[in-house]
């Protein structure tokens, strides 16, 4: 069985860590994004895995190689403009139109039982089976609906002040698996998502959209604080609270708790950080003090336009400081 790993996404919400990358390209405790989501499928017997690539295409293919330092055969396939989850899988269709094949978000990070979900997938003649998860915390992920196993649409934010009586909404984990024949549903060279445009058509027609209720280790990295948050948590299970990257130097009399240092990062003494990121080669200069804040050098985000959902951040010096408490 083939994949395709989705790694397109420009990654508004994680600026300025995406000034120089696209999200799937930045690194997590040193190793990148997307090269969790490669060493998941390869766990799982998947080798030949398809990548799209669209914004800075160059970290990623930087990051992965070809695949082989994370168990995976690569073949990347470049999007000149975006063109959404069903419209990516157009642009790979040669590739992918001959078998079952899966199709996994490229900024997870998880251990979700994989094989569960092609049996499921087997089982139920699907023409595709989305991998779910309960969102006990109703967070901002769009719930979906069902029927028995059977997906019937696409809802919208769950409600936050819901009952604790009623069960949690289910939300989809952006992993899924796929017939060939779902092609017969994507629009040809244009910008389409699965769940709003392709799924809904299918569903209409009659077609098995099938649920695999899941439970594992499920992290998704969509913003600069889900970033943090995340990486504490994979430390925690080293119990460390702390990662310096390549070449990253702390002095003795620096007081760093719970923060993720990027590579050549100096930090001097009497310094203090606390639930920060730091990216490539900043220094933070004697008895400097920050907190819950992301950290890039400013030269990198010189003279450039932040996206729309970015997080505001300023200059100080030779470091621009984006604050997490906003």
């Amino acid at each position: 069985m083939k994949a395709m790993i989705l790694a397109a996404g420009y990654g508004e919400r994680l600026w300025p860590l995406t000034a120089d990358r696209t999200k799937p390209a930045l690194p997590v405790l040193g190793k990148p994004l997307v090269g969790y989501v490669a060493e998941y499928l390869a766990r799982f017997g998947i080798r030949d895995v398809v990548v799209n690539l669209h914004h800075r295409p160059e970290s990623v293919k930087r990051s992965l190689g070809d695949g082989s330092d994370f168990g995976v055969n690569l073949e990347y396939v470049y999007e000149p403009t975006i063109l959404g989850t069903s419209g990516a899988l157009d642009n790979a269709r040669g590739l992918l139109d001959q078998e079952t094949f899966a199709v996994i978000n490229g900024k997870i990070i998880t251990d979700i039982d994989l094989n569960a979900a092609l049996k499921t997938h087997r089982e139920q003649n699907a023409l595709a089976t989305l991998v779910l998860l309960r969102n006990s915390k109703r967070e901002k992920f769009s719930v979906v609906e069902t029927d028995g196993q059977l997906i019937t649409g696409f809802g919208g934010m769950p409600n936050p002040n819901g009952a604790s009586s009623e069960a949690a909404p289910l939300m989809f984990t952006g992993i899924q698996i796929v017939e060939p024949r779902i092609f017969d549903y994507i629009p040809r060279g244009i910008f389409s998502h699965l769940t709003t445009a392709v799924y809904p058509q299918a569903i209409a027609k009659g077609e098995r959209i099938v649920a695999q209720i899941a439970e594992g280790m499920w992290y998704e990295l969509s913003t600069l604080q889900r970033y943090l948050d995340i990486s504490l948590a994979l430390l925690q299970r080293e119990a460390r609270d702390v990662f310096q990257g390549r070449n990253s130097s702390v002095a003795d009399s620096a007081t760093v708790r719970e923060s993720i240092l990027w590579d050549d990062v100096e930090i001097a003494p009497g310094a203090i950080l606390r639930r920060t990121v730091i990216g490539d080669g900043v220094q933070v200069r004697a008895n400097e003090n920050f907190e819950d804040a992301v950290i890039v050098r400013a030269d990198l985000v010189a003279g450039k336009t932040p996206p729309a959902k970015a997080l505001k951040g300023s200059t100080e010096g030779d470091k621009f400081v984006v604050p997490l408490s906003q």
